[in-house]
């Protein structure tokens, strides 16, 4: 079981920020109920730090509560140089996850995902790693995360013949990239697989930040993970009306998104980041409010619609 709300550690938790603002936001976290924290190998900046930073006030603050907690990390994206450092093969995913577990002084973790499908390794062979990793007690469940609706049913079943059943997809999901809702929460569904939906914000585009321009020191204004051309003035016109909304139904805009994420049964958490104590806490204050009424929906499907910015595309077209 996890929590409504999830935290996620990809951004603000390497060495660009204060550890002990870190360590404010994941005491905060568990304070009001986040029971899980997820991560992956190369989080940070630099790579690795976030597993770093997170296994210090692991050790420090909540090594006490281990049993209390669901750590979840991943392997997938690119990690050090050379051919076995990217990707889906076992041997990337068994000596990433050994990585991973010493950064974070941990003997286990709870969930670990296949962060993303891997077209050039067969299939068979990632599933297979996935097998081995809960098998040897290193990860307690497996994950994937941006499959295919098709290659999720795929890995389903490889899963399931090898005896280790794949326990939660993680997709990205938000009110401005719906494509999960185009077969994948089916697949779940039936097949009794969780579904954890990052980037329910769409990379901070439904909080509100960006309505009167692109920030300073914001996200798309560094040209990262988010660019300041996938925020068109198109984008904005709909993100001002799903703001109304949220006005009108007394939350703020990313209220409204995290809450409209959770409206779906099928959904069973959304993962924030945090960049403050008070964004965290104004973000879980969306717990408990996933429902809407059919005029509300309605309006909000006027509006929460498809915005360029699923940049995870490429691994789930496959």
């Amino acid at each position: 079981m996890l929590p409504e709300v999830s935290l996620g550690l990809w951004q603000n938790f390497g060495d660009g920020k204060p550890l002990e603002d870190q360590r404010a936001i994941l005491r905060r976290a568990f304070d009001l109920g986040v029971t899980h924290f997820d991560l992956a190998n190369n989080y940070g900046p630099p790579y690795g730090s976030a597993e770093i930073n997170f296994g210090r006030i692991m050790r420090e603050d909540l090594r006490p509560y281990r049993d209390e907690l669901i750590i979840s990390t991943k392997a997938g994206y690119d990690m050090w140089p050379g051919p076995y450092g990217d990707h889906g093969s076992r041997k990337y995913l068994l000596a990433s996850l050994d990585q991973s577990l010493s950064r974070m002084g941990l003997e286990y973790v709870d969930i670990f995902y296949s962060h993303r499908f891997d077209p050039d390794t067969p299939l068979e062979e990632t599933m297979g790693a996935l097998d081995t990793a809960v098998r040897s007690g290193k990860a307690l469940y497996a994950g994937i995360s941006s499959y295919s609706a098709e290659r999720t049913q795929e890995a389903i079943s490889l899963l399931r013949q090898m005896g280790t059943p794949l326990l939660i997809h993680q997709p990205s999901y938000s009110m401005l990239n719906r494509w999960i809702e185009g077969g994948l929460l089916d697949v779940l569904d039936r097949e009794g697989v969780g579904c954890i939906a990052f980037s329910p914000l769409a990379q901070g585009v439904l909080t509100g930040k960006y309505l009167g321009g692109v920030p300073a020191g914001s996200r798309a204004a560094q040209n990262g993970s988010l660019s300041s051309d996938q925020i068109s003035e198109r984008t904005l016109v709909h993100v001002r009306a799903l703001a109304a909304i949220a006005a009108s139904r007394g939350q703020s805009l990313a209220q409204l998104a995290l809450s409209w994420a959770l409206r779906d049964q099928r959904v069973t958490s959304v993962l924030i980041g945090a960049s403050s104590v008070t964004q965290l806490e104004e973000n879980l204050a969306a717990a408990g409010r996933a429902s809407f009424t059919d005029d509300e929906l309605a309006a909000i499907d006027r509006d929460a619609v498809e915005a360029g910015i699923n940049i995870w595309a490429d691994s789930s077209a496959h």
